[in-house]
């Protein structure tokens, strides 16, 4: 039997990130083989990744990563059972190292595939899951291209990607801003202006089905009533809808006694509120129309247009 020295132990343990006993026991077992070695943890690693294929990996680390030339970006979800295992600084690394290979990937399958020190990403992942003990697997795995792209990292829980349409001064920073709102407000499209029309109309009826029911406890309970709204995205606000709202406002106006020669002051602030009130699930959903999470007196749609001849032409998210 061959003997076993603190130095292989340890090459081993640098190799595989399994601990010494782990190392030693292998290198035991193979009779000093250092790749028979590897082989055997790595076996390990198999038997434990088809133990606890059916166990639930929602811990992890999210990491958002952009190239060199700043035109494509990645987010990859490293995903492990627990918590704990999710902020060590060894699974955080690995996740990070991931990410980086990412960037020469077009797909999750690409990935796991890609060369990862002499074995396959899929088999390092094998290989960690023997050392972790846990159930380790790529979660997600986002890419985007666009003429400039830029990311946010949150507490590597949740990372974003935007894409600008040009390279412009201050860019890095618009970028960043973007996806910092795409993380904190989970926007799921650009645009009201990209909406299904058969989705807006099922998801207005659901709204207002709702907001009746809850009005029945409010008004048994002698509580104030909920604004019913006639509509929910800027997409049903037609032409013609916003001029029968104005003249409604108008004849509002009229009977409150307001002077005719002061409502060119106070419309435009009614319409505004009349559009807010209705236009709920652009405010949820579409990134441009969202109040700008570091100015809200701003839509994104408008703090965009002060950094100039720019905008924003896709995003990704991916979140824990």
């Amino acid at each position: 039997m061959a003997k076993i020295t603190a130095a292989e132990v340890s090459k081993l343990r640098k190799a595989t990130g399994a601990g010494m006993m782990d190392c030693k026991k292998a290198l035991v077992e193979a009779d000093g083989d250092f790749d028979n070695a590897i082989k055997i943890l790595r076996e390990k690693g198999q038997k434990i990744a088809d133990k606890r294929a059916d166990r639930e990996s929602s811990e992890g680390a999210v990491i958002a990563k952009v190239n060199d030339a700043k035109n494509k970006g990645v987010i990859v979800s490293l995903n492990c059972e627990t918590d704990f295992v999710g902020k060590n600084d060894s699974f955080v690394s690995l996740a990070k190292e991931l990410a980086e290979l990412a960037l020469n990937s077009a797909t999750k399958e690409e990935l796991l595939a890609a060369d990862f020190n002499g074995m396959s990403v899929q088999d390092k992942l094998i290989e960690q899951t023997g050392v972790i003990g846990e159930k380790i697997e790529i979660g997600d795995f986002k890419v985007l291209e666009a003429p400039f792209v830029g990311s946010y990292i949150h507490g590597n829980k949740i990372g974003a990607l935007t894409g600008l349409s040009a390279k412009i001064d201050g860019a890095e920073d618009l970028a960043k801003d973007i996806s910092m709102q795409v993380a904190s407000m989970g926007a799921t499209t650009l645009s009201f202006k990209d909406f299904d029309p058969a989705y807006v109309a099922s998801e207005t009826q659901a709204r207002i089905a709702a907001i009746e029911k809850e009005n029945e406890e409010l008004g048994r309970l002698g509580k104030t009533l909920k604004n019913i709204p006639q509509f929910i995205s800027r997409s049903q606000l037609t032409d013609q809808i916003l001029a029968k709202a104005e003249a409604t406002l108008k004849e509002e106006l009229k009977a409150e006694g307001k002077p005719e020669q002061i409502w060119d002051r106070i419309l435009p602030g009614k319409l505004e509120r009349f559009i807010s009130d209705n236009t709920t699930l652009d405010q949820e959903q579409c990134l441009l129309d969202q109040s700008f999470i570091k100015d809200e007196k701003k839509t994104v749609a408008d703090y965009v247009k002060t950094l100039g001849d720019v905008s924003v032409v896709s995003f990704e998210r991916v979140s824990l």
